[in-house]
């Protein structure tokens, strides 16, 4: 083996050094319990070859040492990060050690890979100071899996070429220079010396558009867009062209197109009849994998329309496998909306009677601003004889929509009665009306008639997470909470807007979604269960610190800056809050105890406003979770070692303190119902503003006849929709196989990505 020449990356060649590689693994090693550097070289050392290049041995390396991460030894996540990060600086810098951050931006911004304005606001001497707050050491805190995540999606690189420009620690301390650029030169000096600290010791965790796009001259961070389709050909039109201008910006995107009339309506007095939603909702599809994001993957929507469309029972098997392509329109996911009449037409053995939104008049907004209305419209029109409608059973529709959510599992649920009733805004003049590709963005739309369109409102949300492993205490999340709101508050007024709808809505509702990671780790660390109740008053205690001290942080930019623009349209102006509105049956399961100041801070928000209509939404965090080597979102982890496959290779990453957690940590599929979690997302739903991207899951080897009966899916929804849950994502079946979790690249091919 000693007598092997290797090739430099300067293209030299020399004898291999088997010491040097030997130094470099014992380096990575350091401190790291239960792994074996002899072992990861000759692992290595069998796939070395005459001539190897330096970067393939260092590969090599770092595989080597990834492939044995197990339960039994965690650490080698550890071990393969720090290879993995030695190699991705001596790519991206010639050397180990960075270079200082001034003489980096000024390089990068010379070769336009850097936003010019980190010149133009920030001197040289506010970099020597910046350069003082870096601590690059804390690249050796990642795990394997979150080196691979950020150079795949999230550092400054040539994806031709594979070069890379910068390592992690200027991504933080760079985002925070862009966010807080505008504030006076002492006090941003300080909030990115705060806020650097907190990213980058995983405390606050930020999503994908947010790391890969701030510092870069591209400006639109938004991680979620809701666009309303109208009736009319011209807001269709409209419609998909913006559906192509978001999607190449790397946003998911939520398409509401519910107000489309059925299959046979007249159009222009009879002069012809209308073709229905299925060949406009191929118009969405094409519009939608148009535009790869970034080169990386293609994009993806969620389409919205209600359960009692005339056409139902033909949307709802759109993506279904069987059928032909005239009839089916796969490549979207489907979010399918319900009320309490629904429910209630369930419970009592009824009929659904279902419409044309388009022949019913002032039933279709009904749905969402005045649950009252609805009522008594949609028993008037049942019963008048000149209306086109179908009859069905309750039971056999809601049947159909549980058994092809059973099979595709990315038919989603909304309700929008509880969207609507347990929100910020006020229905009557700004009813939500539909959500995103991942189910927890609740907020008012309003229909484009052209892509210029002023009056029209596309709806944005820009996301981030508080990691609730990294807490010590609950009052850590005042210091926390104010960081992130300013940090995403600034984030609306430095970012661009391409459609102005999308700026309009903005400007009058700067909404930010807030939402947590490492939740499974949090219980198992707290030593309670998804299951048995044991969590629900944790729970309750931890979602009402974060709900108030968000509100705390937004009223006091209010009193700064003032309040955005539409704060009359919330019902925070009228003093009402999340712990006014939530569904009362909470009370049955947790303690209403609260334990912070509310009514100082109704006082102070009905008195000065807050800056933001809304502030929480919990969401999946696929990417976000793996960079923090955090738990996904509130989600029970499928194993101890969670395996994922992504464009990067297989990802092996180690729930946090396995080996002192392990009996404390309770697993996806050894949970006996989903009734314990949909609890605690009830729970959490009393206090979150918008909605929650909770997931129902199933393993039919519990039931006798292998085989999930369906009135247990049945169950779970009214048991969702009884706690007062807005939103259904993913409904998930366990086939079987060895719980290797599928990447789905923050919800399913583009969406929320934080």
């Amino acid at each position: 083996m000693s007598t092997l020449t290797v090739t430099k990356r300067n293209g030299t060649t020399e004898n291999i050094n088997l010491e040097k590689i030997h130094k470099v693994i014992a380096w990575a090693a350091e401190g790291l319990d239960n792994v074996s550097v002899s072992q990861v070289e000759l692992k290595a050392r069998i796939q070395f070859f005459e001539g190897i290049r330096t970067t393939d041995i260092h590969e090599t390396l770092i595989k080597s040492a990834a492939d044995l991460i197990s339960e039994s030894t965690p650490d080698y996540q550890y071990l393969a990060a720090r290879l993995a990060i030695f190699h991705l600086r001596k790519k991206a810098f010639g050397d180990f050690e960075p270079p200082h951050l001034y003489k980096h931006v000024k390089n990068l911004v010379e070769q336009k890979r850097y936003d010019a304005q980190l010149l133009e606001k920030y001197t040289e001497e506010d970099f020597n100071e910046l350069n003082t707050f870096l601590d690059h050491s804390r690249d050796m805190d990642f795990s394997y899996a979150a080196v691979k995540q950020l150079e795949g999606k999230y550092l400054v690189q040539n994806r031709v070429t594979g070069a890379i420009y910068e390592s992690p620690q200027f991504i933080y301390i760079l985002v925070a220079a862009c966010l807080f650029a505008e504030y006076d030169k002492k006090e941003r000096l300080n909030l990115i010396r705060r806020f650097y600290d907190a990213v980058s010791k995983f405390k606050i965790s930020l999503p994908t558009p947010i790391m890969s796009g701030i510092r870069t001259p591209t400006r639109q961070f938004s991680s979620c867009v809701l666009i309303e389709c109208g009736d009319s050909l011209d807001s269709i039109n409209a419609t998909s062209s913006a559906i192509v201008k978001y999607v190449s910006q790397r946003a998911g995107i939520g398409v509401n197109a519910g107000a489309i009339r059925a299959l046979g309506s007249p159009i222009r007095g009879g002069e012809a009849f209308h073709t229905g939603c299925i060949p406009f909702y191929k118009h969405f599809q094409t519009a939608v994998k148009s535009c790869s994001q970034g080169g990386v993957r293609g994009g993806a929507a969620t389409v919205f329309y209600p359960i009692w469309h005339l056409e139902v029972e033909s949307l709802l098997v759109l993506k279904n496998n069987r059928g032909v392509e005239e009839n089916r329109v796969r490549h979207l996911d489907y979010g399918v909306q319900f009320n309490r009449l629904m429910y209630q037409r369930l419970i009592k053995g009824g009929n659904i009677t279902l419409f044309s939104p388009s022949d019913v008049p002032g039933l279709y907004d009904a749905f969402f601003a005045d649950q009252e209305e609805f009522d008594r419209l949609y028993t008037m029109y049942e019963q008048d004889p000149s209306i086109r409608k179908q009859t069905i059973k309750a039971t056999e529709l809601f049947t159909l929509f549980a058994s092809e959510r059973a099979s595709t599992g990315r038919i989603y649920l909304q309700n929008v009665d509880h969207c609507n009733t347990h929100s910020p805004f006020d229905p009557k003049v700004a009813p939500v009306k539909q959500s995103n590709l991942c189910l927890e963005i609740a907020l008012p739309t309003k229909p484009l008639n052209s892509i210029d369109d002023k009056e029209g409102e596309i709806a944005l949300c820009t996301l981030s997470a508080f990691n609730l492993g990294a807490l010590e205490n609950l009052d850590e999340l005042e210091e926390l909470a104010e960081l992130i709101v300013r940090a995403l508050d600034s984030l609306l007024d430095y970012q661009n807007y391409p459609i102005p709808a999308a700026q309009r809505a903005t400007e009058l509702r700067r909404t930010l979604g807030v939402g947590v990671i490492n939740y499974a780790y949090y219980l198992a660390k707290n030593g309670v269960k998804y299951s048995d109740g044991s969590a629900n008053e944790l729970t309750h205690k931890t979602f009402e610190a974060i709900q108030y001290f968000l509100l705390k942080a937004s009223n006091k930019l209010a009193k700064e800056f003032g309040p955005c623009l539409a704060f009359n349209e919330t019902t925070y102006s009228k003093g009402i809050l999340p712990i006014d509105s939530y569904k009362k049956e909470i009370d049955n399961i947790v303690s209403n105890e609260l334990f912070y100041d509310w009514e100082t801070l109704r006082n102070d928000i009905v008195t000065h406003g807050l800056r933001n209509s809304t502030l929480t939404a919990l969401m999946p965090s696929e990417t976000s979770s793996q960079i923090s080597n955090a738990t996904n979102g509130i989600e029970p982890p499928r194993g101890f070692v969670s395996i994922k496959a992504s464009k990067d290779g297989i990802l092996k990453q180690v729930v946090p303190e396995f080996e002192r957690l392990k009996e404390n940590y309770e697993l996806l599929w050894t949970i006996p119902s989903n009734d314990g979690y949909l609890q605690l997302v009830g729970i959490m739903q009393k206090f979150v503003d918008q909605a929650i991207s909770a997931n129902t899951n199933y393993d039919p080897q519990k039931f006798e006849s292998q085989k999930v009966p369906m009135k247990v899916i049945l169950k779970d929804l009214l048991t969702a929709y009884k706690l007062g849950v807005k939103t259904l994502y993913y409904h998930n079946t366990r086939d079987g196989a060895d719980d290797k979790q599928e990447d789905m690249d923050d919800c399913a091919g583009g969406a929320c990505k934080i």
